[in-house]
């Protein structure tokens, strides 16, 4: 009978090193499908829809309307208080159409009938004088004057942002950290093998030596 090769265990040491490759190449795999599913892939549809354009201001006015916010005054200390609703229409150099500006997504998506949500106080002119401050600071100091501003013609053709959350660095890094993670894992486990080889190699030239 021909006789089988020498079946050679890993150690405690280097199973744990084994796993620990197979945990992080697990872990860098799941961040990419979930980020990919959840963050990647409607950012990257919301910038190619869009992009950065030149925007001139038309009208800056209060509503009649106010809407309601949430304050913290501790740690069990929470309350509602309102803020008028501030519009800030703007025409872009892509569109001949008004759009209503915005300060980034995250205020679209909390209030998209208004263009700023002022830092929530417990009173309501607190509220107030901060929206009357930022309607002078749209009236007086940026005037007609041309600024850079974002939109997505697709999605949201009537509302713009002035600044965009998913810019190139956000993206850069929800692909980089899963990415790390994948090939930390993936050499983990390579240098594992590679040792555990050489260390057999060495043990077999080890006992030819001694035969």
């Amino acid at each position: 009978m021909a006789r089988g090769r020498p079946v050679y265990e890993y150690t405690e040491a280097e199973d744990k090193s084994m796993r620990l490759g197979f945990l992080l190449i697990a872990a860098g795999l799941l961040s990419l499908l979930g980020l990919g599913c959840c963050w990647l892939r409607p950012a990257l549809q919301e910038r190619g829809g869009g992009g950065p354009a030149n925007c001139t201001v038309l009208a800056v006015r209060q509503l009649g309307e106010r809407f309601a916010c949430t304050f913290s005054c501790g740690a069990a200390c929470r309350g509602t208080a309102r803020y008028p609703c501030l519009q800030v229409l703007v025409r872009t150099s892509r569109s001949p159409s008004p759009a209503l500006l915005h300060e980034d997504e995250r205020q679209l998506r909390t209030n998209p009938k208004c263009s700023y949500i002022p830092p929530c106080a417990r009173d309501d002119q607190e509220n107030s004088e901060n929206v009357t401050y930022k309607q002078k600071y749209w009236k007086e100091k940026v005037g007609s004057q041309p600024f850079t501003c974002y939109f997505n013609q697709h999605l949201r053709p009537d509302d713009v942002m002035l600044r965009r959350t998913h810019d190139e660095t956000v993206l850069l890094h929800c692909f980089l950290w899963p990415l790390v993670t994948f090939l930390v894992g993936v050499l983990i486990v390579v240098l594992t093998i590679c040792a555990k080889s050489l260390a057999v190699r060495a043990e077999a030239i080890k006992k030819k030596k001694h035969l």
